[in-house]
């Protein structure tokens, strides 16, 4: 395991981004467990930030956070590798604190345990996801082909890596359109799920469902119809075994 640590992410420079990962985990783990305890009303836990009456959100520690290690990364003399991932470490804790209460800044106000505050556990899980990927060595396709147009050279390479470069940024677009966020997201890594993605229907609740799908005419309800059987079929039991996994690490939200 040394020996692949070592390999994998000391010898390819990305130890900072590792340790950004590692602090990132850590700390939604631990801000969650906190919360539940307050929540459950463990008596002999420290509780909530409230002085004076003011209740701090720890969006707000995040954020101070955020900018100690953001500042200091920058301030640190690169080839000063351990100094620079411990600023690293620092941000992503601050990065966890934050996205934490994502939804409470969406929509600036608190809906921490309601089902709306699931959007924050979503934003942690994507943020982890796509971080992971690149810690392993994983890019995503779009910089793959501008790293090929750069050493390729010349005017015609640059336009091609650009070309498809925004033709694979497009794709991932449209299939976040059609509700599909993490086929979107992981295709970027993986183009082949973009073009699955645009082909297949939109979800019925999704934004191009609302505007190819919920029009007037016979072809519009029949895809529809086909896209609510998809979701009854294939999505819904998805989604449960999602929301129980959310329930596992992020408590249950509050019922309506």
């Amino acid at each position: 395991m040394g020996e692949w640590f070592r390999h994998t992410i000391v010898d390819t420079g990305r130890l900072s981004l590792f340790s950004f990962f590692a602090a990132m985990m850590v700390g939604f783990f631990g801000i969650r467990f906190s919360t539940r305890m307050i929540r459950a009303g463990v008596r002999w836990w420290p509780g909530n930030v409230t002085p004076g009456g003011l209740h701090i959100h720890h969006a707000v520690f995040g954020i101070g956070l955020m900018l100690i290690g953001g500042i200091t990364g920058f301030a640190i003399d690169p080839d000063l590798t351990g100094w620079r991932s411990v600023a690293a470490a620092v941000f992503g804790l601050g990065s966890a604190l934050v996205l934490d209460e994502f939804a409470l800044i969406l929509r600036l106000r608190d809906v921490y345990w309601s089902r709306e505050g699931r959007e924050s556990v979503t934003a942690v899980f994507v943020a982890c996801a796509v971080t992971g990927l690149l810690v392993l060595g994983v890019l995503p396709e779009n910089i793959t082909e501008l790293v090929r147009a750069d050493d390729r050279g010349g005017l015609a390479g640059w336009a091609a890596g650009i070309a498809l470069a925004a033709f694979n940024l497009g794709l991932a677009v449209l299939t976040v359109l059609k509700g599909k966020l993490w086929t979107g997201l992981i295709g970027l890594f993986f183009p082949i799920l973009l073009y699955v993605g645009v082909i297949r229907l939109a979800r019925p609740k999704s934004p191009w469902a609302r505007w190819r799908y919920h029009r007037p005419g016979e072809r519009p309800a029949r895809k529809l119809a086909r896209a609510q059987r998809r979701e009854e079929r294939f999505h819904q039991p998805v989604a449960r075994l999602g929301d129980r996994l959310s329930n596992l690490i992020a408590g249950r939200p509050d019922q309506a």
